[in-house]
């Protein structure tokens, strides 16, 4: 959520408030790039930080050094494709190692071109983008950073890009994607998602809460499940149904577990969750 709002941000044109944002080493590779892409980027206090995007992307200075961030690096590479601009990316030793083709095959077929300082598809990699074609695109494995990276390129391509997935992934971009202003539809197909963005479109700036990660809420949360006159709340807890199956898990298990404060931000559904001492009894999680 992090990475996206950064990104978005700078794609957007107008000023972007985010309101918690992680603030670990990979997003603020990702803050850096924004900048470095030519947004007005600026921390205001602890999680707040304002980006004032220029509607478009331009090409850096420098090379953009995403550390260790495999997020940031991947979805930075879908977003700068759409523009004509040219940006070379890198990262640390550990990054260098990692994949890049399984996104960069696809901005290719779009009409972006990848120029490789070692092997093909790791990094560090010189892009040239600009002037894309909208694809239609049948995803094998279902992943949310895939998906996500031909959408961002498809926002600048020329027609109606499509990604089509056998389950579903994380959603996260294309709820963000709304929150900014843009039209995505989305549709249940066989076990997964049809998507379509028509290309064309351009963002305005947000108002951003990240939410708290389900994922990191899970630890005091099982621990006001298990301490004999526990009583823990997290607020403002995603509760996005791609991430909340521990949560139903839980209550399958006889968990004294509530939800208030249900609201909306950036997209995402969000609410406060009370987790209190309870008798649970074993069961069997579906795959």
């Amino acid at each position: 959520m992090s990475h996206r709002a950064m990104i978005l941000g700078a794609m957007a044109s107008g000023e972007t408030q985010v309101e918690g944002l992680l603030e670990g080493d990979d997003v603020l590779a990702t803050a850096r790039a924004a900048a470095a892409f030519g947004a007005s980027v600026e921390r205001l206090g602890e999680g707040r930080w304002r980006i004032i995007g220029r509607g478009r992307l331009r090409s850096p200075d420098g090379v953009i050094d995403c550390g260790n961030a495999g997020t940031g690096v991947r979805l930075l590479m879908g977003a700068a494709a759409g523009y004509p601009l040219s940006a070379t990316f890198d990262g640390d030793a550990s990054l260098r190692k990692r994949p890049m083709g399984r996104v960069t095959d696809h901005l290719e077929r779009m009409g972006a071109r990848f120029d490789w300082s070692g092997a093909r598809g790791l990094l560090p990699a010189i892009l040239t983008g600009g002037r894309l074609t909208a694809i239609d695109h049948v995803q094998s494995v279902a992943s949310a950073q895939v998906k996500s990276a031909i959408l961002l390129a498809g926002l600048n391509a020329e027609g109606v890009t499509s990604v089509t997935e056998p389950e579903k992934s994380r959603d996260h971009t294309e709820r963000m994607l709304r929150a900014f202003g843009a039209e995505i539809d989305v549709e249940d197909h066989g076990e997964g998602w049809l998507v379509r963005l028509r290309g064309g479109q351009g963002l305005h700036g947000a108002t951003v809460s990240v939410p708290g990660d389900p994922s990191s809420a899970a630890f005091p949360l099982a621990a006001g499940l298990i301490v004999p006159g526990s009583e823990v709340t997290v607020d403002g807890v995603m509760l996005n149904p791609l991430r909340t199956g521990l949560f139903e898990t839980w209550r399958e298990m006889g968990a004294d577990l509530t939800i208030s404060n249900r609201r909306s931000s950036g997209g995402e559904e969000v609410g406060d969750i009370t987790a209190r001492h309870s008798a649970l009894k074993g069961v069997v999680v579906p795959e």
